[in-house]
């Protein structure tokens, strides 16, 4: 517990002043947020929410794989999700390289060969981002009139871009 001494600390004070008990799992706001793992991203800050407002999920790059398609159903069918979001971003190092390049980059720096699985690099990103919402469309198992945006974030200047 020596390693995580701080994020206990921390979650103390955070403790302190909790006033977020009455909130449920439902989306208040019938949002859901796909995006990406990067630090400088407050999903909930960047479209004016607060928590419990909307579902997040998060993985390298904002894509829309198996298991966020498996999450959104749920949070579609019984979390009050109505309307999508997939937001990437811009400066985003999955959007900078080569599937190959992440591969020989994490290798260099760790000897870990990571060839086994798919990294999901976008040489385009905008149609990265049109290919996962259409994915999102299509796919079947989601509540009936769902609504999806996509969107990238600007990192220099935290404007969203609308794409679709």
């Amino acid at each position: 517990m020596e390693n995580f001494a701080d994020l206990l600390n921390a979650n103390k004070e955070f403790a302190q002043s909790f006033k977020a008990q009455e909130l449920t799992g439902q989306a208040k706001k019938g949002l859901a947020i796909v995006t990406c793992m990067d630090s400088r991203i407050d999903p909930l800050h960047i479209v004016g929410m607060e928590s419990g407002d909307a579902k997040i999920l998060r993985n390298a790059g904002a894509r829309v794989t198996e298991d966020v398609l498996r999450t959104l159903v749920l949070a579609t069918h019984l979390l009050n999700v109505s309307r999508i979001l997939v937001m990437p971003h811009t400066d985003c190092r999955m959007a900078s390289g080569e599937e190959h390049e992440v591969h020989a980059a994490i290798m260099e720096k760790s000897g870990v060969d990571t060839r086994g699985i798919e990294i999901r690099t976008v040489k385009d990103q905008r149609a990265a981002l049109l290919g996962d919402i259409t994915r999102i469309e299509a796919y079947p198992l989601l509540a009936k009139g769902i609504k999806v945006m996509g969107a990238i974030y600007d990192t220099k200047t935290g404007l969203l871009e609308p794409i679709n």
